[in-house]
């Protein structure tokens, strides 16, 4: 037998899910997260999960890591400290960036201007230029390089970024600079902007690459240390990480090119999705990912998730693949209040966080809160799973009636308000990443997960008009999950900006062999079988004269039947479902991409043992709630004792180890083969 292990970071708790690749089977954990050292809490819950399974941990052949290491460095700002080399007259370009301005009118006044992360006192210019047909202008001063790298050595620079103008056609430069920076900068890592990002655009380029190293230092002694402790546990197994853009990538890539890792977390709650909507068989899903302080959303449409070009972290806006996910200051923690001034309900984005965390965990906490909320609602039954975790209703009551007397309502109203308002806040994601980008939200099911997001997903459905609302297993380590079940993936991009018009078929094909070449050689490197690597390619495409570019997937055999006008009529069909217009400018092909995919694994889902629909034997005691207005009456079930099958009228509530999912009056849910509670309205008449 093999296993698979996926482990997910978080800011309170570590996520650990077992997965056995013969049976199917699988084993999860939560512990404590550490983050001193997030590596003691990871080792914590790797020896508990694999006595849980009665296995050792050198039966454990890949360890597959989502961790926010490289995110919370950057939002912290312990990134290391970066030098940068640029091309003689351009030291500025990380201070000119991009006239941007966030915020509505007049926030140029307000808007306090993020310093850089590489400080212009540690950026040095080099003599030498490259032409944008990639012909050397100038040749590159060595001796003026070795001067700038010395005033960088004294400044005690702890990574070095190498950004020269036009290298994404020719690298030479900064590959020379590089070998020299070995010499004069012993033990500091390089990032050399044409390895990074070898497109177009100078300060998109340059921001990238100095993000990367910004973070490296950090990442590298986060791996190897994790990985030094691994192997002292006896466990010798592939170590990987997952990416921005949900695919995986070794501990060694992860500690060169750090920056595709940046959005590593939300995206293990993607993938995990996109496995249990395979195995369930929706190609359409809304994910609706609701944790402690805030909500994720993303959208996945047959079977593929959808990515973006661009990772924003904080006031970053780093140009890497990732997955398009939304994030919304809505959680289990928000807190609830009354602002004095307009005496109107706020839920968030102000979150209690896991301390003191919600008045009914009994850990100090003394504002009101979602969670509190749906205690006093019963929708989060004060006994849990017989007893092993008990909630303060009474405390919850006392927090919630605070905003009822502020408000003039009572305390049942009062909490249905507040459950009201985060999940139109959810409900404002979803569209943002549905409506807004041209899909109509009712040909998509809702997935809800974390620990609070099967609790939600039946109301924001109804909201979405999104069904069937599905409560996947185990929705609480749904990330690990996703780390478990995803597979490698590496990229490569070129820069072509030609017009359309301009450009031969036989001319695409050639640089997309090349890349193709290149990216299959490196997941060669990390391991993957020859016959197990799969190659797409992308283009982006923009009418001449347009500021962005639409991406799209193409295949080489379709390149050949369609021709490029078959590209330009998807980017024109694309571009209309987006935008609602096209124009009769010309097109332009801008970069091009080669993704190499090693294969997915081949993991069962377990099914469950056929009930004959009365889940009955499932139930724990009847229980009242309040709902619409009114108390109603309700039936508490173990989820762990359900059956394929069976059959659960709301309203209801369902409990399981790391989750409870609410069934809505109006409502019935039915439990599938491999176990997801899939909710669905009952029909009129």
């Amino acid at each position: 037998m093999t296993y698979r292990l996926g482990v997910d970071v978080g800011g309170t708790f570590t996520d650990l899910l077992l997965f056995d690749e013969d049976t199917g089977n699988f084993w999860r954990h939560k512990t404590p997260s550490t983050p001193l050292d997030s590596s003691e809490g990871i080792l914590n819950g790797v020896k508990a999960i694999t006595d849980q399974a009665g296995i050792s941990g050198e039966e454990i052949a890949y360890f597959l890591h989502g961790t926010t290491v490289a995110t919370n460095a950057v939002l912290e700002g312990k990134g290391a400290k970066v030098g940068l080399v640029t091309t003689e007259g351009y030291r500025d370009i990380m201070q000119i960036a991009r006239s941007y301005v966030p915020g509505g009118l007049a926030a140029w006044i307000v808007w306090p201007k993020p310093q850089p992360l590489a400080h212009l006192e540690d950026t040095v210019e080099v003599p030498g230029r490259m032409g944008a047909d990639g012909e050397e202008v100038r040749p590159l001063e060595e001796s003026a390089v070795r001067a700038a790298l010395a005033k960088l050595r004294a400044n005690g620079v702890e990574a070095l970024t190498v950004s020269l103008i036009n290298a994404y056609v020719n690298g030479a430069h900064e590959k020379r600079i590089g070998e020299i920076a070995a010499e004069e900068l012993p033990g500091v890592p390089v990032s050399l902007s044409h390895e990074v990002l070898p497109e177009m655009q100078e300060y998109e380029r340059t921001l990238s690459t100095v993000a990367n190293a910004a973070v490296r230092p950090v990442v590298s002694k986060y791996l190897s240390n994790l990985r030094a402790k691994l192997e002292h546990e006896g466990m010798h197994g592939r170590l990987s990480l997952l990416r921005s853009d949900g695919g995986l990538m070794s501990s060694q890539k992860a500690e060169e090119h750090p920056v595709n890792i940046l959005m590593s977390g939300p995206a293990g709650g993607v993938t995990g999705a996109l496995w249990v909507a395979k195995n369930a068989g929706f190609e359409n899903i809304l994910t609706l990912d609701v944790g402690g302080t805030s909500t994720d959303v993303a959208l996945i449409e047959g079977y593929e998730a959808r990515r973006v070009r661009t990772t924003e972290v904080g006031h970053l806006s780093v140009r890497v693949s990732a997955l398009d996910v939304k994030t919304v200051g809505a959680g289990g923690g928000s807190i609830a209040h009354v602002p004095e001034l307009t005496k109107a309900l706020r839920v968030g984005p102000e979150s209690a966080g896991a301390m003191p965390g919600p008045v009914a965990y009994g850990k100090g906490g003394v504002q009101p809160t979602v969670t509190d909320a749906n205690v006093v609602l019963g929708y989060l039954p004060e006994d849990l799973l017989g007893g092993s975790f008990r909630l303060d209703r009474e405390s919850a009551k006392k927090a919630v009636q605070k905003v009822a007397d502020a408000l003039g309502v009572s305390l049942m109203e009062a909490a249905r308000g507040i459950i009201d308002i985060v999940n139109e806040n959810m409900f404002g994601a979803l569209r943002m990443i549905s409506v807004q980008q041209g899909y109509d939200p009712r040909d998509f099911a809702l997935m809800g997960f974390g620990g609070a997001g099967p609790l939600h997903v039946n109301a924001v459905a109804r909201l979405m008009g999104s069904w069937p609302a599905i409560s996947p297993v185990s929705p609480g380590v749904l990330c690990a999950l996703g780390d478990a079940t995803t597979r490698m993936r590496t990229e490569t991009a070129r820069s072509f900006s030609k017009l359309a018009k301009d450009t031969n078929v036989g001319e695409l094909q050639k640089v997309l062999d090349e890349m193709a070449i290149q990216t299959r050689g490196e997941l060669l490197a990390d391991g993957v079988p020859e016959d197990q690597i799969l190659t797409q390619f992308e283009v982006d495409v923009r009418y001449a004269g347009q500021a962005f570019e639409v991406p799209l997937t193409i295949d080489k055999s379709v390149l050949d039947t369609d021709g490029i006008e078959g590209v330009l009529k998807r980017f024109d069909d694309e571009h209309l479902r987006l935008f609602t217009f096209n124009m009769d400018t010309p097109h332009e092909i801008v970069n091009l991409r080669a993704v190499a995919l090693g294969q997915p694994p081949a993991l069962p889902a377990a099914e469950l043992a056929k009930g004959d629909g009365d889940p009955s034997a499932a139930k724990i005691r009847d229980h009242t709630l309040w709902m619409n207005g009114r108390e109603q009456d309700a039936v508490i079930y173990d989820r762990s004792r359900l059956r394929q099958g069976d059959v659960i009228q709301g309203p209801a509530v369902i409990t399981e180890m790391d989750s409870t999912t609410l069934v809505e009056s109006g409502c019935t849910a039915t439990i599938d083969k491999v176990g997801n509670i899939l909710i669905n309205p009952d029909k009129e008449g």
